[in-house]
């Protein structure tokens, strides 16, 4: 159920007052910050961007009855009838679709605790989301640029925890801000990618404490899920490795890797960067409660095993070019690509080659070396770029 004219400061403030909760409480409905809270009140004619408009439907929808009366009397509408949409086609993918029939399971486990209510959530979902507004939203998500997101980042966190910090550099006279954590003891490495430096390895993953998504954390694992169904996206559900540890000093780059599953990441750690960039795009950054929740200073960004870190590897890839009468003098060719449309992350932003997520395809152990995923990827691009990889001899030693 949502509301026509969509949610302002107002009605969000109405809505607290029909649950008769205080903004304390009332966030903690939500699964949101308390100063989120706030500024609809002090800001009434705010307009939430479009994952807090889902957030504030979904809290309508399951108020009681009595409290749909009471909001509708304080914003002077009348309750508006609850209707299912018509779920047909979206059920008919869920039905077909094992890679989502699996994260629909994880989300039964983390969120619903009862099986079948994360179908039923996503196939209702999935049949009111908008093509239009979802292409709108990728567009500006496209928009906006690298540094806007650094600077945005370093604004969160802070530039500095203890001996780590986010690393800078320069290009000539301009200085380059990123969104990378690192130490001095991680820089200038010159650390091979082949055993016995890249001596990163697979072990048990420990058990921690359960995950249970608040509503918010749901909401938007929902609304991702329902996304790929409308926009027929693909998504495919594969082992993943997870960082439990780092051993890190010169010529050596050591650790340990557990083993989780793609639909963990995808439905958690992977939905950051989206709400980032769309609160970029508005010219909001006051209100990010997936990152408060998963990821909410750089201590949590450091301890690799007591959170979910995982995801790809990046490298740069610099092929030699000689002079040229027609070119000029010797250069290098930088290989780098514009993402695809219809992929689940980072959809039309621009990535390195190779990148690829740091994961197993037939052999667990021989795999975790991260010098593995990145001649794998660099072999594959080759193919597709119809370029003999074994011509490029640098790459047969990629250095970290």
């Amino acid at each position: 159920m949502s509301r026509v004219g969509g949610w302002t400061g107002r009605s969000a403030a109405a809505l607290q007052s029909a649950l008769r909760l205080s903004q304390e409480r009332f966030a903690e409905h939500l699964g949101i910050s308390a100063r989120t809270v706030a500024s609809w009140h002090k800001k009434p004619d705010l307009r939430p961007q479009s994952e807090m408009q889902q957030v504030l439907d979904a809290a309508h929808e399951r108020a009681s009855e009595a409290e749909r009366i009471r909001f509708a009397e304080l914003t002077g509408e009348a309750p508006a009838a609850h209707t299912r949409p018509d779920t047909t086609e979206a059920d008919r993918r869920l039905a077909a679709d094992p890679h989502i029939g699996a994260a629909l399971e994880w989300l039964d486990q983390h969120a619903y605790r009862r099986p079948g209510a994360a179908r039923r959530a996503v196939a209702e979902q999935a049949a009111r989301v908008d093509a239009q507004e979802s292409y709108d939203r990728a567009t500006r998500r496209a928009w906006v640029g690298q540094r806007a997101v650094a600077d945005a980042l370093a604004g969160y966190y802070g530039r500095t925890h203890g001996d780590h910090g986010l690393y800078a550099g320069s290009c000539g006279d301009h200085a380059v801000n990123t969104s990378i954590v690192t130490c001095a003891d991680w820089l200038d490495l010159a650390c091979e990618l082949r055993p016995p430096h890249d001596g990163l390895t697979v072990a048990s993953a420990r058990p921690g404490p359960p995950l249970v998504l608040d509503e918010h954390a749901t909401n938007a694992a929902v609304q991702r899920l329902a996304e790929t169904v409308a926009m027929n996206t693909r998504l495919m559900n594969a082992p993943l490795y997870r960082l439990l540890s780092t051993d890190i000093h010169e010529r050596h780059l050591g650790g340990s890797f557990g083993v989780d599953h793609f639909v963990h990441y995808a439905l958690t750690m992977d939905l950051l960067e989206g709400e980032l960039l769309d609160a970029l795009a508005v010219g909001d950054t006051t209100s990010l409660p997936l990152r408060d929740r998963y990821l909410p200073d750089l201590g949590s960004v450091l301890n690799v095993g007591g959170r979910l870190c995982a995801g790809g590897a990046l490298a740069l890839t610099a092929i030699a070019r000689p002079a040229d009468p027609y070119r000029g003098e010797a250069d290098y060719v930088l290989l780098v690509q514009e993402r695809s449309g219809h992929v689940l992350n980072a959809t039309r932003r621009l990535a390195v080659i190779p990148k690829g997520f740091h994961q197993p395809l037939t052999d667990i152990r021989r795999e975790a070396q991260i010098g593995a995923t990145l001649r794998r990827e660099m072999e594959a691009y080759s193919r597709h770029l119809r370029l003999p990889f074994p011509a490029c001899q640098h790459q047969r030693r990629t250095v970290y």
